[in-house]
């Protein structure tokens, strides 16, 4: 049941509208962004992936060192190389990513042609935290800031940090405030109760999985009564692992939270959940189908193929205004009537 409506202008963004930032590096992926408004205009804060300039028979693989980018090149024909998968490579008995991914701010006035301003600078990844960068960003508009949450990558782990700015120009780094392993942190816009709240997903590959937890915090640095709000569903769309999309909604039904999922063959989709509006860890409706699949061609195919991946909306009226990651390559839009959505689900 896919009920997106689709710009016609799709994809609105690829790899080469856009030249690369670091030297020697060139732009294969444009990943969903985190989406804000901002005197009038649509702000997205896209995930940009860059890699090294591959050289034949090689594999060229980045990643940051004491602030500078480092470059580790890999025969292809050596035993010790695991290169099956386009994203992550495994050579002697460790991880790298192919690309290295950065945060870049891009501006609209229609929602349709997207440029970028000088004075708005890019997001880098800094520390042993972030060695192989920044990703998939989320903005929670609030009454004090813009408080920006996104994966801290390196050869450690994957965990939560948190940077709050008032102008996308100057940033305050909170660090991490979501331990290892742990992703696809969603923050409330308000309280509720004189508390914050946000999504996040800690991920265990023993016990448990892929699934959506909610925590609150006084200061939204320091979080706990950590509760799980949704799991995998085995033999449905969202049966391998389930993540939080942007910041929740508030609807006179509750809170609506759109999400992503994806099945044992990698093929992501989005759903929706509803939960209390005085008690967010009570979920009052879930999909069971998705509100939209990857069936575009845009969707089907690209870097990585089948995803539909978004963290970032905004509300007019009635209309849900997404910005997504398609193929893991290309940026998209589509709108959703949040009154059918809730249809959907009650």
């Amino acid at each position: 049941m896919d009920i997106a409506k689709r710009s016609l202008n799709n994809p609105l963004m690829r790899p080469a509208d856009f030249k690369a930032e670091i030297a020697g590096m060139e732009i294969t992926c444009l990943l969903n962004p985190g989406v804000f408004r901002m005197n009038n205009k649509t702000g997205l804060v896209l995930r940009v992936a860059e890699r090294p300039l591959q050289i034949e028979n090689r594999i060229s693989l980045p990643y940051f060192k004491n602030g500078k980018i480092e470059v580790l090149n890999v025969d292809k024909s050596v035993p010790q190389l695991d290169a099956t998968d386009p994203r992550i490579i495994y050579y002697n008995g460790k991880s790298y990513l192919t690309t290295l991914s950065y945060l870049r701010i891009v501006w609209s006035d229609d929602d349709i042609h997207f440029h970028e301003d000088p004075n708005f600078p890019s997001i880098f990844g800094e520390g042993a935290l972030e060695a192989f960068g920044i990703e998939d960003c989320r903005v929670a508009t609030m009454d004090d800031g813009y408080y920006l949450t996104f994966s801290q990558v390196s050869s450690l782990a994957v965990g939560v940090g948190l940077i709050i700015t008032n102008d996308f120009k100057h940033f305050q780094r909170k660090g991490m405030i979501f331990a290892p392993h742990n992703k696809d942190c969603a923050i409330f816009e308000e309280k509720i109760n004189g508390m914050y709240y946000a999504f996040h997903r800690p991920s265990s590959p023993e016990l448990g999985g892929n699934y959506i937890w909610i925590a609150q915090s006084p200061d939204r640095l320091h979080w706990g009564n950590h509760k799980c709000v949704a799991t995998t569903r085995p033999g449905s769309w969202d049966s391998e692992r389930v993540g939080a999309g942007g910041s929740p909604i508030k609807t006179a039904q509750g809170w609506l939270e759109i999400y992503h999922g994806a099945n044992y063959e990698h093929r992501y989709c989005l759903g929706a959940l509803l939960l209390d509006l005085y008690n967010p860890s009570k979920v009052l409706a879930r999909s069971e189908q998705p509100i939209m699949e990857p069936i575009a061609e845009y969707e089907k195919n690209g870097f990585f193929g089948n995803v539909i991946f978004t963290n970032g909306h905004y509300v007019i009226g009635d209309t849900l205004r997404i910005f997504y990651g398609a193929s893991d390559e290309v940026v998209c839009s589509a709108d959703f009537s949040i009154t059918e959505i809730l249809k959907s689900l009650l």
